[in-house]
């Protein structure tokens, strides 16, 4: 389920369809009557899940409450209860199951903390291929190298030869990826702290990280391509080895 947009001025209260009482929107139950409450107009996983929005979550804290939540929103509790409450507790399960396979992924939960803070994650223009600046050097480098590969393969060539040149060829893609992810953590620290303080200087964490997150798409991307280019240069089939009975007979 894709969260909803979040208005400028969003909701903070919710009316209990059971007893009519006003409840605060991140609440699951109803303070008066204890009914579960519909899931309403929500899109923030973080609140959803009782988390302030930290891109920092310990994973066991995480599961913990996914966990404390699955078992009180699952359908089996209120087979006999009223069709409001049953269409209730599947909405909140099926939310709760996106909001936490979200949260678990770091990449996934900083796309998601972009999208409620209002800074959607950076696209290629148009549908074509937006190579992001930082990494026109290496990608120029790469596509070279896997063009003379692919000649030489069709023409060919070693395979051993070919496989240790796509090796080399990923080396620099490779620590390009691993600079990127110390990157992002560094960012997110800022912004986890910047988030307590009310930082003026938020906005501009946030643009940094829709850039760099856009950039480790592409690196990945590069290496995926380079993997499939490695599937093409490996030998067709692997070297049979000789039975028990077959290297009897080779000793003998």
């Amino acid at each position: 389920m894709t969260p909803d947009p979040i208005p400028l001025r969003a909701p903070s209260m919710l009316e209990c369809r059971n007893c009519g009482a006003g409840v605060p929107l991140d609440d699951h139950f109803c303070g008066q009557c204890d009914r579960i409450l519909a899931l309403g107009r929500h899109g923030d996983y973080f609140s959803f899940l009782g988390f302030p929005r930290r891109l920092s979550l310990d994973a066991q804290t995480l599961e913990r409450r996914f966990r404390e939540l699955s078992r009180k929103f699952h359908p089996d509790y209120f087979y006999n209860s009223s069709p409001t409450e049953r269409l209730a507790s599947l909405e909140r399960s099926s939310y709760l199951n996106d909001a936490y396979r979200t949260l678990r992924n770091p990449a996934a939960r900083i796309e998601h903390l972009l999208a409620i803070e209002g800074l959607p994650p950076a696209k290629s223009d148009e549908g074509g291929v937006k190579v992001p600046p930082a990494l026109l050097e290496e990608v120029f480098e790469l596509n070279e190298e896997l063009d003379q590969i692919r000649e030489s393969r069709e023409e060919g060539g070693d395979r051993e030869t070919l496989r240790r040149r796509l090796d080399a060829a990923r080396e620099p893609i490779d620590r390009k990826r691993v600079e990127h992810e110390r990157q992002i953590a560094g960012l997110m620290e800022r912004w986890d702290a910047q988030s307590e303080a009310q930082s003026p200087e938020r906005k501009a964490t946030l643009e940094a990280l829709r850039e760099r997150l856009f950039e480790r798409k592409y690196i990945d991307n590069l290496i995926a391509t380079i993997e499939r280019e490695a599937a093409e240069v490996r030998p067709d089939t692997a070297p049979i080895q000789p039975t028990g009975k077959a290297r009897a007979e080779d000793r003998s």
